[in-house]
């Protein structure tokens, strides 16, 4: 399982894969682009948000 975070809050449902991470944010307004691979084969990402596993069950922490 995957989330969405801001800095070290989890601002979003976990999923299965990353990439449903990123579509979810992306359709929730929570970010307004997705990652992309650059030239070098590294990743951008919008400012302050990565995706990181989490444990089954697990819930966005509120406020």
């Amino acid at each position: 399982m995957y989330a969405l975070f801001e800095g070290e809050r989890q601002i979003g449902d976990p999923f299965a894969t990353e990439k449903e991470v990123w579509e979810a944010a992306l359709i929730e307004g929570l970010v307004t682009d997705v990652p992309v691979a650059d030239e070098e084969g590294g990743r951008l990402v919008p400012a302050g948000y990565h995706v990181r596993p989490v444990h089954k069950g697990a819930r966005p922490r509120r406020g």
